[in-house]
């Protein structure tokens, strides 16, 4: 029995590839850049880093996903999952505390692919995967309060826990810009109706193209110059920074090992599942263990270009997969489209309002909530409610590295019971 096995998709399906395969994944993975865009925008900021990081997160992991990795249509880059996990440790460590924490996170899923520790992940408790998800649809929701509102805290520093946040946002409410709010409002509207007109065009990308363009009208022509946007926030640079190698000291690892490892566990989970869900709608299987180097490999070299953690996007799959993309080529189109925005279009960015992002992030909470599964899981035998409600609250209360602690302890417990 050999340890070791390293199967790309690319591999094999360059084997037959032929111009009509090759047509079929350039349209999809054009398509597939252009959805990512505001969501690596989006997620980037989110985290609280600059939104160029979140599109060189897009492009080097979607790069080494899918010219690495183990499933035919899988597309990788940052998501919102890590949200809460980036954001705290960007608050406490820095983000060269962020970097390290990747990296590691990136050695820690290569040895789990090495070791062929892919298939463990599938054992994980079903009620504690929804609880993760739902407890950080409700963080990241939380989050954007204060861009939805417009809301103005003055010396005041945005507490990092979900009580401390809520608690400052109810003493700062009067000071509410419901310009902000409008703007949030009809992003948000414009994303849900989009889907009934048109199902190639993303509605995030409408909602960011049609109120941004409304947005600068307003200040340019009516004087209403209260709405901030990415460049009242963010300097922006349409350029790949220089490698950066971050200074490793034990003290650093140490303290940084129990978020790496929630990184990792993380990553594993949403990628593998969401290259699991791809599986069953084109009748394929991936190679768990070597989508785990993928992704461990795309974590090692995204930080030290300033990218973020990623893994398997199931969103930015699925709109492969509709669109038609066939093999690892269209992921990797997504990523030269998402080079070409960032060094010729980026300068755009800096007139998006924030209040749009938000709305979008919402979007995206929403549809990470997966309310109706978390509702008929409350219908379960009470073993599964108590998991998945200890597992939501710890998620939401305190932090997603004491609830993936928990969790796989209970899941330890679940297995041998």
């Amino acid at each position: 029995m050999k340890l070791f096995e390293f199967k790309p998709k690319l591999v094999s399906c360059l084997k037959n590839y032929s111009k009509e395969t090759f047509m079929a994944d350039l349209m999809a993975g054009i398509i597939v850049g252009i959805v990512a865009l505001p969501l690596a925008i989006a997620f980037g900021i989110a985290s609280g880093v600059s939104p160029e990081k979140g599109i060189i997160t897009a492009i080097i992991a979607g790069f080494i996903i899918s010219l690495m990795g183990g499933s035919k249509v899988q597309i990788g880059g940052p998501t919102g999952a890590f949200i809460v996990i980036i954001y705290g440790i960007i608050q406490q460590y820095g983000e060269a505390g962020l970097i390290v924490a990747t990296l590691m996170a990136g050695v820690l899923l290569v040895l789990l692919g090495v070791f062929k520790l892919g298939a463990v992940i599938k054992f994980i408790p079903y009620p504690i995967i929804v609880g993760f998800t739902s407890g950080i649809a409700v963080t990241i929701f939380t989050t954007q309060i204060a861009d939805i509102f417009g809301l103005s805290f003055g010396d005041e520093k945005v507490p990092g826990d979900f009580v401390g946040k809520w608690m400052i946002y109810f003493r700062h409410f009067d000071t509410i810009n419901w310009w902000n709010t409008i703007v949030s409002i009809v992003s948000i509207i414009i994303i849900a109706i989009t889907p009934k007109f048109s199902k190639k065009i993303p509605g995030s990308l409408i909602a960011i193209v049609v109120v941004t363009a409304a947005v600068y009208l307003m200040k340019t022509f009516g004087g209403i110059d209260c709405i901030q946007t990415i460049g009242d926030r963010f300097t922006i640079k349409s350029e790949l920074p220089d490698a950066v190698v971050p200074a490793l000291d034990w003290e650093a690892i140490r303290e940084l090992f129990p978020v790496a490892i929630t990184i990792a566990v993380l990553g594993a989970i949403e990628s593998l599942l969401s290259a699991t869900v791809a599986d069953g709608v084109i009748g394929d299987r991936h190679d768990s263990n070597t989508e785990l180097i993928a992704q461990g490999a795309a974590n090692i070299v995204a930080p030290l270009f300033g990218g973020i953690p990623a893994t398997g996007a199931i969103a930015r799959t699925m709109t492969n997969i509709n669109n038609g993309g066939k093999t690892p080529i269209a992921g990797i189109i997504h990523a030269i489209v998402l080079l070409l925005i960032l060094l010729f279009l980026m300068p755009l960015a800096q007139y998006i309002p924030m209040a749009c992002l938000a709305g979008v992030l919402v979007i995206v909470s929403y549809n990470m909530s997966g309310w109706r599964v978390f509702k008929a899981l409350l219908k379960n035998p009470k073993s599964d409610v108590t998991v998945l409600l200890i597992t939501f609250f710890l998620t939401v209360i305190f932090d997603l590295t004491v609830a993936i602690e928990v969790g796989l302890v209970i899941a330890c417990v679940l297995f041998m019971k």
